[in-house]
């Protein structure tokens, strides 16, 4: 399963990125707001680009199908890995169509049932992205969705991929690669939470304690 890292943030960007952890990048417009300042967007963007060398999500902010094409056609055109995101709506489901008929990777995101996912592999979505935690706060079963969409993928050969989104903790992870989500894009904090394991840690405590008995250096 491809990780991708849902940040715009470049330094956790770039920590992530060095480890040779991730797959690509998604951002949102909130994300791209806690980072901006006074940057232009697409400059962050674009700098993301030359970090990853993978899909970088960069989303419209319109609403009306028209608007989200024009946006749409303009972020594709910083950077040959930029995915554009569009919102499930009927415009967007549209843009999606129009956007994907020109060769661009399409991003549908805010998906939350497998009836919004079948609508957007029909208008040629690249990616999915139903997200599961903010169906969990709402006493949903966001791991649910992701098994149904994959079964509708599956059954009728749609090519678009399942990226698990709003993931809140680890086993979102591990349960998204059981089920068979194609990706996952979590936070900084998730993807670092992954590496850890209290035994782990008292393993190494031990043998490193032990190693000191020995009174030698490598």
């Amino acid at each position: 399963m491809k990780i991708f890292l849902d940040t715009a943030d470049l330094d956790e960007i770039r920590r992530a990125n060095d480890a040779a952890l991730i797959d690509g990048i998604t951002t949102n417009p909130s994300l791209i707001a806690k980072v901006a300042g006074d940057r232009d967007p697409k400059e962050i963007y674009r700098e993301i680009a030359e970090i990853v060398d993978g899909p970088i999500s960069a989303e419209v902010v319109a609403l009306d199908r028209e608007t989200m094409v024009e946006e749409g056609r303009k972020l594709a055109e910083l950077h040959d890995n930029i995915v554009v995101k569009v919102p499930l709506t009927e415009d967007g489901l549209k843009a999606c169509r129009d956007l994907s008929g020109d060769g661009i990777d399409i991003n549908v995101t805010l998906c939350f049932s497998v009836s919004q996912a079948l609508l957007a592999a029909k208008a040629g979505a690249t990616f999915i992205s139903p997200f599961i935690g903010r169906l969990d706060d709402i006493s949903g079963e966001g791991m649910q969705l992701i098994g149904q969409i994959r079964q509708v993928y599956d059954n009728y050969g749609f090519a678009t991929q399942i990226l698990a989104a709003s993931i809140r903790h680890p086993m979102h992870v591990v349960e998204s690669m059981l089920i068979g989500a194609d990706s996952c894009t979590l936070p900084p904090k998730v993807l670092w939470q992954l590496s850890k394991h209290p035994l782990t840690d008292t393993g190494l405590d031990a043998f490193l304690a032990d190693w000191e008995t020995l009174d030698v250096e490598l």
